[in-house]
């Protein structure tokens, strides 16, 4: 009787020692890519940064969820708290952001990454709120490239008449028609099945994501047109930042710059040594590309773009240098 009074004293002893676990908090974070991807460098790094700032109090869980879009609407609707996407859907929600996905914009990733890390990029961060979404962190994707399964693109007119997967962006979709490709919008999980059934020949991403997606297995030519940087983006739910302390923001806002950090040196990695990789599993690459041909293939669109989007943000981004 006595020994069991003494377990009974012991186990209400420990009730207060498990409270902390009952009291974690989770917050779930998906994005469009395996884990060991640019993409799953950013979430890592945010999870470990922020359940060690708040000392396991908080769990943060990281899920794939190929369709971007989607993705962003569970953030909105509040079912997840964040995810991390390509600024390719983003447009139907802030459609500031397509601004950002005119082909040629940017010289190249110093520039890329200077303009958003700027007050032209934290200006555009600030008009999440309005849409129900936070802006969180800006991250990349990196310069996207034409793959195809039919010929070696060499210049604008052997783009001609490709079936060519875009994401759902009227930016993007108007520069492929333009060269005089079939743009055909798709979720990014859709898009393998898409190459193999031949419904599509052809799609355009970085090499971190062709490389980590293994699209070198339905598609044989790639080519390095670097025709639109492809920024990323951390967005999460407004009431789930308001709902953290003041601290516990601070210290997620600061998990968020080390995701970003983590994001860009995996994407640099990755396309330092990615079209070796792909060249190695067999595909086929252009390197040498005439940009000046193909912006001046796309002077319609370029025409376009300035009508129907910021013609003066446009000028400010091209024209931006380091201070």
């Amino acid at each position: 009787m006595k020994m069991t009074r003494r377990l009974a004293l012991a186990a209400t002893l420990a009730l207060p020692l498990a409270a902390p676990a009952m009291a974690q908090t989770q917050i779930t974070i998906q994005h469009p890519l395996p884990l060991n991807s640019h993409y799953g460098a950013g979430a890592t790094a945010l999870k470990e940064s922020f359940e060690r700032a708040s000392a396991g109090r908080y769990s943060v869980v990281i899920q794939r969820n190929d369709n971007e879009r989607e993705a962003i609407e569970s953030v909105q609707i509040g079912t997840i708290e964040c995810v991390i996407t390509s600024t390719g859907p983003v447009g139907n929600f802030v459609p500031e952001t397509r601004n950002l996905d005119v082909p040629f914009l940017f010289r190249d990733t110093a520039h890329a990454r200077g303009v958003l890390d700027s007050e032209i990029g934290q200006t555009m961060l600030g008009r999440f709120s309005a849409r129900g979404l936070a802006g969180v962190v800006w991250m990349e994707n990196g310069f996207r490239h034409l793959t195809n399964s039919r010929r070696e693109v060499n210049t604008p007119a052997d783009v001609r008449g490709l079936k060519v997967r875009t994401m759902e962006n009227q930016v993007h979709m108007r520069a492929f028609s333009t060269l005089g490709a079939l743009p055909t919008p798709m979720a990014f999980s859709e898009l393998v099945p898409a190459l193999q059934q031949g419904t599509v020949d052809g799609q355009e991403n970085p090499i971190p994501v062709i490389v980590a997606n293994n699209l070198n297995q339905v598609q044989r030519f790639l080519t390095l047109t670097g025709h639109v940087y492809s920024p990323a983006i951390l967005i999460c739910n407004p009431a789930m930042l308001a709902r953290l302390s003041a601290a516990d923001r601070a210290a997620f806002l600061e998990a968020a710059k080390a995701a970003a950090a983590a994001n860009r040196a995996r994407v640099t990695a990755d396309e330092q040594s990615g079209v070796a990789e792909l060249r190695r599993r067999g595909m086929t690459v252009v390197t040498q590309v005439d940009s000046a041909a193909f912006q001046q293939a796309l002077a319609a669109a370029f025409t376009e773009y300035e009508r129907t989007l910021d013609g003066a943000l446009l000028r400010r981004i091209r024209a931006w240098q380091p201070n």
